[in-house]
């Protein structure tokens, strides 16, 4: 049996393409050989939960929080499995709200090792990369726990991911937009054929936002097989009645019922096309027999929380984290800004992994900026400040401002807001994990 350090460790000498971002994405590194060799041995865990399978570039894992949500408040053992994580590794596994404990965690991935060590001896190159085997390990432990459901977010892609040998009960496409484009294409349609690689013959597909050419690729490839679609915007719309900074209140028509005066704690408007989103869904579930009722739908949004996402977490400064990592992610961050914070001095603390797109971010939310502070990702990934600072010079206002030393740059932000300013922290998901538990907002317990 594995201690929880042990069992983390032995994630990390794993082959991590999280960590990478010099990977090919071909059918040596990703296929779905190796994840069924290993959930074979298991037992076949996936083979037994009924699931709600969700893939997409923006939004899914808020998707996948407000779903699981809603099904909580009817009453519903869920099981919940989205990366990456913001502190702790332990968030990826969750029952509800209830993070998968140490000791569990540490004895799902010890049994996984042992497997993988038993498959060794006959495959002498069989070696499982650390997403197959989290992957395994979620499968293993919603199937041990007895889950009435499991809402399951794709990895990377689609098509190859290791959460792909599951057949959902509903699968849910997301906005799909430009990014790992070296892993699955430099276009949008490139890009949009991965997603769809979860699109299974005579299925159930929510499709989110898209652009006009992405969407007519996800229609035909449903058609062609068989795969009954309802598309956001259409078969299920929402009314926008009031916005602020830190919520939001809506209207949904769904596909059975009309929803007044929903309460989401989450900002931005693309909360509200997630939300409408998770409404299908559960509306959905209902014609395989999940009882959600209209208060079950109100309080589940009403409760959600999903952190780090246009996340308000101090005042005077006004102090925002927001996990956006692409182009697309940072003028939707950017249109949230404009609308809340116009008149507002704002100071921008920006830091991207190598794999992301730092100029098109840069468009969008640095001439914004009254400063801008750029700091440092703690990971083998991090682009170096220096490379950030001449990528993002000429869509600043004024030379940014460097700093090495994530707590500097966020001290100095705050005293260049003063208490009036807002201070916007973005660019990564693992910058903002860092800031969240820095500020002593979400820890390893």
């Amino acid at each position: 049996m594995f201690s929880y350090r042990q069992a983390l460790d032995y994630l990390e000498s794993l082959i991590n393409y999280e960590k990478k971002s010099d990977l090919t994405y071909n059918k040596r590194l990703f296929n779905l050989d190796r994840i069924r060799l290993l959930l074979k041995r298991l037992g076949n865990p996936h083979f037994s939960l009924k699931t709600v399978h969700i893939a997409g570039t923006k939004g899914k894992g808020s998707t996948a929080a407000i779903i699981t949500s809603i099904l909580a408040d009817a009453g519903y053992k869920v099981g919940l499995y989205t990366s990456p994580h913001l502190v702790s590794p332990r968030e990826r596994i969750r029952i509800c709200e209830r993070l998968i404990e140490k000791e569990e965690f540490s004895f799902f991935i010890w049994k996984i090792k042992k497997i993988v060590d038993g498959i060794k001896e006959e495959r002498r190159t069989f070696s499982p990369t650390f997403f197959e085997v989290y992957t395994s390990c979620a499968f293993a432990y919603f199937y041990e726990k007895k889950v009435d459901v499991a809402v399951i977010e794709v990895g990377l892609g689609g098509r190859l991911d290791a959460t792909n040998v599951i057949t959902p009960l509903v699968g849910v496409i997301t906005p799909v937009s430009l990014d790992h484009t070296k892993q699955l294409g430099n276009d949008l349609i490139s890009i949009a054929k991965e997603k769809a690689g979860i699109i299974k013959p005579h299925s159930t597909i929510v499709i989110s936002r898209q652009e006009r050419k992405v969407l007519s690729l996800l229609e035909r490839i449903c058609r062609e097989r068989k795969a009954k679609f309802y598309k956001i915007g259409e078969d299920i719309k929402f009314n926008l009645k009031k916005a602020t900074p830190a919520y939001q209140v809506f209207d949904v028509k769904g596909i059975k019922k009309d929803y007044s005066s929903l309460f989401i704690p989450l900002a931005g408007e693309h909360q509200l096309w997630n939300a409408a989103t998770a409404v299908g869904v559960v509306e959905l579930l209902s014609f395989y027999g999940f009882k959600i009722s209209c208060e079950n739908i109100f309080q589940g949004i009403k409760n959600v929380s999903w952190p780090g996402r246009i996340q308000t977490i101090d005042h005077t400064p006004d102090v925002i984290v927001d996990c956006a990592h692409n182009g697309a992610s940072a003028q939707y961050l950017a249109r949230f800004l404009n609308s809340f914070y116009k008149e507002k001095k704002i100071i921008l603390v920006l830091s991207v992994l190598k794999n992301k797109d730092i100029e098109a971010i840069a468009r969008a939310l640095c001439p914004l900026a009254n400063r801008v502070i750029v700091t440092k990702i703690n990971s083998p990934r991090a682009l170096p400040v220096d490379e950030i600072y001449s990528k993002i010079k000429r869509y600043c206002t004024k030379d940014p401002v460097k700093k090495e030393n994530l707590e500097e740059a966020l001290k100095i932000a705050e005293e260049m807001a003063g208490k009036s300013g807002v201070v916007c922290i973005t660019g990564s998901v693992y910058l903002v994990g860092e800031v969240l538990s820095f500020k002593g907002i979400i820890t390893e317990k």
